[in-house]
């Protein structure tokens, strides 16, 4: 559980798309405020998600090969599936060009609520989902598995907090540097959705499959 969460928490905070939009939010009046929420609310999404799993399994895993055993590693299945037909669809698609989303005009007179909703919109559903099938596995009675869900939240933020940190401590070289990063991760959209789609999505698929026979 610990190694799958590991990976998946990499490839969500990896992810070019939430982390280019938080980049525009810290470029804006409020940006240091606006980035926060966005954080606070990201990092709430992630807890939501694994707090519902445990409620359900009570804190306990399933027994091995039993129907909700197998409908966790069946989910990651499909999910690691899902995510490596995307990434071949992604690679085999002519490339579009990438720049500033719509919204990026307005990001001045963006809101509270909104960085929040923004935060909720960009999240990977396909990993968070993966990180929540294999989330089933906890057994809240042993502290490392308690250590193993908080470090995969935290993980999953960490690009977010890394920047806000930046960002609160020097402010005029975050804003050129992180404008900068923005720039090379609208370049790179692409490739980085691929990689990620493709890394993830096969490894998920080899574990699922490696958990389904055993």
């Amino acid at each position: 559980m610990v190694l799958d969460l590991l990976v998946i928490g990499t490839a969500v905070t990896l992810g070019p798309l939430h982390n280019s939009a938080f980049i525009l939010l810290l470029s804006a009046r409020r940006g240091v405020r606006l980035g926060l929420v966005f954080l606070l609310s990201w990092l709430a999404n992630l807890i939501a998600v694994i707090a519902c799993v445990m409620l359900l399994t009570g804190g306990q895993p399933p027994a091995h090969h039993s129907a909700p055993s197998t409908a966790a590693i069946a989910a990651k299945l499909a999910i690691g599936v899902a995510l490596v037909l995307y990434g071949v669809h992604r690679h085999r698609r002519p490339p579009r060009p990438h720049g500033p989303p719509r919204w990026s005009a307005r990001i001045d007179n963006a809101s509270l609520a909104t960085a929040a909703g923004l935060a909720w919109l960009l999240q990977p559903w396909a990993l968070v989902g993966a990180g929540a099938a294999t989330a089933v596995d906890a057994d809240l009675s042993t502290s490392t598995d308690w250590l193993a869900l908080t470090g995969y939240c935290l993980l999953a933020t960490l690009s977010l907090i890394a920047m806000e940190m930046y960002a609160l401590r020097a402010p005029a070289a975050a804003n050129a540097r992180l404008n900068a990063l923005r720039s090379w991760l609208e370049q790179h959209q692409e490739k980085l959705i691929v990689t990620l789609s493709l890394l993830a999505g096969l490894w998920l698929t080899a574990r699922s499959i490696y958990d389904l026979a055993t």
